[in-house]
């Protein structure tokens, strides 16, 4: 069928006279076309109301479609089934065109930001294989909205804690400023209640983004072209960075991605007509200034030291000096480093170590001297030890009985028995012991009740119950 221009030029040839053969040739089409048109006399490209075969079936196409859960393959099956043969592309074509189970697309809009008006911030899961072994990590990535320029690190985990030393190193050392306002999703490790205008920040993020002078802010529920600007480098990232490189460890992954994201600021976006580079030369001046001093992120925690002389953090293992054993320490534990405090003195620093490592991590100058193994590859023999044994026999034959049956682990009871040694007078301590020891007892707490109760009256003042013959008097 000739388009309208086509049919235009035939029209006003033949109004100058020209014959329907040269009129043919000049614009290649049939003389049978040039006749239509003609005898038509109209520029207009005549409707098409070509019925399709499908059309008389409409309804139970429409009833099928609901009942197969808008599966087209088993709609065409039940209508063969039912004698309605139609072509699978007629079924498909007459449904895209009659709107059958089709979304009708939406015009995407467009953000346009002033520099430093905006960042946004995201995560995504991503399987990269590290050091010889797969694993499943969280992709962090920040990206300026004007210039593009984006910082992206790798996590095991990320909570409020990884997100804070992620925001810093961009903010800080990346960006050297922050955007006025950082647009996220609706993600609980910044979110403390609601979504979207209603959403409330968590108070230690808002104190965070206080200190670099921008404001966390979610869009709503459902509106994720809101964040599209730091969605598409999770893709760029998955496809140019991870393929044909080897990672020996976290840090080095990571300390490769920042190195690629410098990188990869000086390539030209089309969509820019420029580099991202050369847009963060307009930028940085309209970012937040860094503050004068910003401190090191750290996680606070609260840790008993065990009789190991040990504090447990995310199932590694970290040494204390011997004499804080059984008191309670403060943790600060940054990206990093691991420190260990008593009040204000700092105790104990150790590298840290990935959550899950079950790592051992014991410095030599915070065990006691001649805490030694045996030489038959027994238990070390403790300070302690030595004490109590030189104070009583009751007790050096209990400790020995303690070792024999403590199956190689007998320091916390030895430790636990040296405290009643130091909480409680020494010869009930030894009738206890005695006594245990004549009828096979260890119990620690069944000694340390037989002990209390012997010097009750003795060593406690106890509290005086009123009787009734007291009140009549």
């Amino acid at each position: 069928m000739l388009d309208r221009e086509t049919r235009t030029v035939i029209l006003r040839l033949r109004a100058e006279g020209q014959g329907i053969v040269p009129i043919a040739k000049a614009l290649k089409v049939s003389v049978n076309s040039v006749r239509k048109v003609l005898t038509e006399a109209t520029v207009e490209v005549p409707q098409m109301n070509r019925l399709s075969s499908a059309q008389e079936h409409h309804q139970r196409i429409v009833e099928l479609y609901q009942s197969c859960q808008g599966n087209l393959v088993r709609v065409h099956e039940e209508l063969l089934a039912e004698g309605i043969s139609l072509p699978y592309s007629t079924l498909t074509g007459y449904c895209r065109r009659e709107g059958i189970g089709v979304t009708p697309i939406k015009r995407s809009g467009r953000y346009d930001f002033a520099a430093g008006e905006e960042m946004q911030h995201d995560t995504s899961p991503h399987r990269v294989v590290v050091g010889g072994k797969s694993e499943l990590l969280q992709c962090a990535s920040v990206v300026l909205c004007f210039s593009r320029m984006l910082y992206a690190q790798l996590y095991t985990t990320f909570n409020r804690f990884y997100c804070k030393v992620f925001l810093t190193e961009a903010i800080a050392r990346f960006f050297r400023g922050a955007a006025k306002r950082c647009m996220i999703d609706n993600t609980s490790v910044v979110i403390a209640s609601g979504t979207g205008k209603d959403a409330i920040v968590a108070p230690e993020m808002t104190a965070f983004s206080d200190r670099f002078g921008f404001e966390f802010q979610a869009h709503e529920k459902g509106d994720a072209n809101r964040s599209a600007r730091v969605e598409g480098p999770f893709y760029f990232i998955e496809r140019n960075f991870y393929p044909g490189r080897t990672f020996k460890d976290l840090s080095d992954l990571n300390r490769q991605l920042s190195d690629w994201c410098a990188r990869k600021s000086h390539r030209f976006i089309r969509e820019l007509q420029a580099r991202p580079i050369e847009l963060y030369q307009i930028e940085r001046p309209q970012l937040q200034p860094l503050p004068l001093y910003i401190p090191e992120v750290y996680e606070l925690h609260s840790r008993m030291v065990n009789l190991e002389g040990n504090i447990h953090l995310h199932t590694n293992r970290y040494s204390v000096p011997d004499e804080l054993l059984g008191q309670r320490v403060q943790v600060r534990e940054s990206i990093d480093k691991v420190r260990i405090y008593r009040g204000h003195k700092l105790v104990a620093q150790h590298a840290r170590h990935a959550e899950g490592n079950r790592a051992l991590v014991v410095d030599k100058t915070h065990r006691t001297p001649g805490r030694r193994p045996a030489k038959n590859g027994g238990t070390p023999v403790l300070p302690e030890e030595k004490i109590m044994c030189a104070a009583a026999p009751e007790l050096d034959r209990f400790v020995q009985t303690l070792r024999k049956q403590a199956r190689g682990k007998p320091l916390w009871r030895i430790r636990k028995l040296y405290r009643f040694y130091l909480d409680y007078p020494t010869e009930p301590l030894c009738k206890a012991v005695s006594r245990a020891l004549e009828y096979g007892v260890t119990d620690l707490g069944r000694i340390e009740r037989m002990t209390l109760r012997a010097i009750a009256g003795d060593y406690f003042r106890l509290e005086i119950k009123n009787t009734p013959e007291d009140e009549d008097e």
